[in-house]
Formats: C-alpha cells, sequence, structure tokens
C-alpha cells in the first residue's frame, strides 16, 4: 500500500473536474490540489512563463511527497511538454489520455478540439491525434472566454447569454460535422450540457479530467503505486490567492462543500 498523495495541478479551478474523476476513480486516494489563483489564466501568458509557473507548481507538490503529479491543465500540459523529465515521480497531462480517447471514439475521423487560445495554438491535440491516425481532420478552436463564463457561473444549457458564446465558438466545428469533440480545457465540463444542446447529443464529448484519471489509474497501477486502504481518501486544496472565491466557485465544481478546507501559500516560495 501506497497512502502518499496524489498530486494534481491547476492554473485555477479548471483541475477540479480532474480531481472529481480522481475521487471517482480511485475513491481511497489521497489528493492534494493546487490552483494557482493568483496568477490566473495561463491561457493567455507566454510559453516560458506557463513553463515558470508549471515548474513552481510541482516543486510545491513535490515538497508535500506526493507519489504522482498530474496537470489538469489543458494549457500547461500542451506548452510544458518536457516538464516530466526532471520529476522524480510519474507524470501525466490532459493531452495523451485525452487524444486517445478520441481516436478510438471518432467514426467519421473529423475531430474538434476547443480549448485556450495557449492550448490551440500550440497544435498539441492535432499533433498527437495525428501520430496515432494521420487520415483524422481535425478541426481547432480556441475559446477564451469559456472559462470566466464557468467562473462567473453561467453554466446553465438554457442561459441564452451562454448558448450565445456557445454557437459562436462552435461553428467550425459543426459546420465540418466532426463527430467528436474534445474538452480540451478542464472548465469545459462544466458546461458539458450546454455544449451538447448547442451541437446535439449525437456528438461525443471528450472530458480531459475523465479520461486523464482513468489514465492515472493504470500508471499508478503499473508503478505499484495504488493505496489499497478500505477507507475514502482525503483532498487537501491549496491556492495562491484568498481562499474566499475558491471556496465559492469549488462546490460548483465537485458537488461537494469545500468551506475552510482551502489554504493559501505564496507559490514564488518555489
Amino acid at each position: 500500500m501506497n497512502n502518499a498523495p496524489i498530486g494534481v495541478f491547476d492554473s485555477g479551478l479548471g483541475g477540479l473536474t480532474a480531481v472529481r474523476e480522481l475521487k471517482n476513480v480511485l475513491p481511497n486516494e489521497n489528493i492534494i490540489y493546487f490552483g494557482d489563483t493568483g496568477r490566473v489564466p495561463y491561457g493567455t501568458r507566454s510559453n516560458d512563463t506557463i513553463k515558470k509557473y508549471a515548474q513552481q507548481d510541482t516543486k510545491f507538490l513535490l515538497k508535500n511527497n506526493v507519489k504522482m503529479i498530474i496537470a489538469a491543465c489543458g494549457t500547461v500540459s500542451s506548452v510544458a511538454v518536457n516538464l516530466k523529465k526532471d520529476l522524480p515521480v510519474p507524470y501525466t497531462g490532459v493531452v495523451s489520455p485525452t487524444c486517445f480517447a478520441a481516436a478510438k471514439a471518432t467514426k467519421n475521423k473529423k475531430i474538434g478540439v476547443i480549448g485556450t487560445s495557449a492550448t490551440i495554438n500550440s497544435h498539441s491535440y492535432r499533433d498527437l491525434i495525428h501520430s496515432f491516425d494521420s487520415e483524422v481532420e481535425v478541426i481547432e478552436q480556441d475559446c477564451p472566454l469559456f472559462v470566466p463564463l464557468v467562473e462567473s457561473g453561467f453554466i446553465d444549457k438554457d442561459d441564452p447569454v451562454t448558448r450565445l458564446v456557445i454557437e459562436r465558438y462552435l461553428e467550425k466545428i459543426m459546420k465540418a460535422e466532426a463527430d467528436t469533440v474534445i474538452l480540451g480545457c478542464t472548465h469545459y465540463p462544466i458546461i458539458a450540457k450546454a455544449i451538447s444542446s448547442v451541437i446535439g447529443d449525437k456528438v461525443t464529448l471528450i472530458d480531459s479530467g475523465r479520461e486523464t484519471a482513468i489514465y492515472a489509474a493504470k500508471i499508478l497501477k503499473e508503478n505499484n503505486l495504488l493505496n489499497d486502504s478500505s477507507e475514502t481518501g482525503t483532498c487537501e486544496y491549496y491556492v495562491s490567492d484568498t481562499p474566499d472565491g475558491f471556496e465559492s466557485v469549488a462546490g460548483v465544481f465537485l458537488g461537494e462543500n469545500v468551506s475552510h478546507s482551502v489554504t493559501q501559500i505564496d507559490i514564488e516560495k518555489y
């Protein structure tokens, strides 16, 4: 048994969708989550800044003796691709497991990818999908307003503001008749129902958090790092800005109350 925690980090709140899936797939595992709320968003930063932030985030998690690190952030996973080289523990981002799932899911070989501007500009999802199958048509679209929509609570599928933004961003993907769409930012599963209501329920949405949780379970098993305790695991939350805003929105992502369980840290120390 290895009861050391799994370390998960994101630029803010989005990675909580991966935590939610981890708790479903690996309910006995302990988790430490860091949300870099003081420097969010990463998606509009330069590549060098994103890499610097990712290195600091991982250093913080390693100080907490984690047994695995998950970059639950499409931007970091797309830009800081060499992050795992210097880590003493297993690591995964969200891109690889998500692309693998999408390549398996598509039937007409047309896959849409939506994400932050940094993620889309990196072409990380497109390039990896093509490494699996060069015949797949990948339609990429950045959706910079999705993160603020989610964090401002505009998540209802019937909200006219949310629908209008989704219709505008996904127009190109719908015209291409993609049968599979990758939610390339961990914020996006929160508005998955709204996205489906616009593009139709026949289009398969690939949840990067879910696929990453499944992949993490595989990696832990292969490295004999699973916690085989019969007790439900614990989850500690850390942020780089005041916990107040995080606590109030985190419940939407997790479906549970995290009040008084969030600690603020100075990430610049790492």
